[in-house]
């Protein structure tokens, strides 16, 4: 009789302890509004990702960190569980590099909002680019522009000085004459106009510009119930969204310190989506099969292992 009791005992633990491994003590997201994640800053804003774990007793704590290459670096030392926005070009970089991190969700497909400046002046084109300093984030989409940009006009990186840094930065760098051109997006990008600086091109047509939510593989695996929570919070905020567009645009704004008139402008420009397609895995071996190329990647991976199952849902 003992026996039994010890066993039932130790079988209620057991169960007990699967149950609490369910959901994790702590989830850490970072936090990224550029180029115009309204998503993001609205789940953000609005503690909904709080609320929703509030009764798991699970702590939910934002990082901003704005590189794609930043964040996986984060992923790979355990210190990021989520991405609520990353490029694809930093997603199947940091795989190629050994860094298992998967797709969670959709975000975005905003080809119009990633584009290359060109400092107050004169109207500068790709081809005026060669020889001269171009600052931006390294292994993120940006770069992937500069280069299918520099590629089509029968150039390539090495005729360019690139001096890798993050966009506000390399903002403040072209705008202060320390270099010619920068890599910017959304809000950036206007900034850079209002204070006389010109389009050199944008990504549409150049580089097949997806961005996803993201999970490091190891915390999918462990908390599978954990990352479908994320998911469906993010989906109901697409669906709020569109539900209440102006006072989501508003908050947009109030984020990027930009006008309603431009916020709207990037919301158009945004292409916000959910559920990844067909189509969103080919571009992500087109993507591949243009980093491997231009040696932005060390070796390629099978992209379609890259997404979750609940990410197709």
């Amino acid at each position: 009789m003992k026996l039994k009791v010890c066993l039932a005992a130790m079988l209620s633990c057991a169960v007990g302890l699967a149950c609490a491994q369910t959901m994790p003590k702590e989830i850490n997201i970072a936090y990224v509004k550029a180029p115009f994640n309204l998503q993001n800053m609205v789940m953000k804003d609005q503690n909904l990702l709080e609320k929703a774990f509030e009764k798991h007793g699970t702590k939910v704590k934002w990082h901003t960190i704005t590189s794609g290459a930043k964040q996986t670096q984060a992923m790979a030392a355990g210190a990021l569980d989520f991405s609520a926005v990353m490029n694809t070009a930093s997603l199947l970089s940091t795989n190629g590099a050994g860094n298992p991190v998967l797709i969670a969700n959709g975000v975005a497909h905003p080809a119009d909002t990633f584009a290359i400046v060109g400092k107050p002046g004169k109207a500068m084109t790709v081809k005026d680019l060669k020889g001269k300093k171009v600052a931006g984030p390294r292994g993120t989409v940006l770069h992937q522009l500069l280069v299918a940009a520099l590629l089509k006009e029968g150039m390539s990186i090495d005729d360019v000085e690139f001096l890798s840094m993050d966009q506000p930065a390399a903002l403040s760098a072209m705008l202060s004459g320390n270099v010619d051109a920068s890599l910017q997006a959304a809000s950036g990008i206007i900034k850079a106009e209002q204070a006389g600086a010109k389009v050199i091109t944008t990504a549409k047509g150049l580089v097949n510009v997806n961005l996803v939510m993201t999970v490091r593989q190891a915390f999918a695996e462990k908390y599978p119930e954990a990352v479908k929570e994320v998911v469906k919070v993010q989906r109901d905020t697409l669906k709020w969204i569109s539900e209440h567009r102006q006072e989501a645009i508003a908050l947009g704004a109030k984020e990027h310190g930009i006008s309603i008139k431009d916020a709207t402008q990037l919301a158009d420009w945004s292409n916000y989506y959910d559920v990844v397609t067909d189509e969103d895995i080919k571009g992500l071996q087109q993507d591949q099969d243009f980093l491997i190329a231009n040696k932005l990647m060390q070796k390629p991976v099978d992209v379609e292992k890259l997404v979750l199952p609940v990410a197709r849902q």
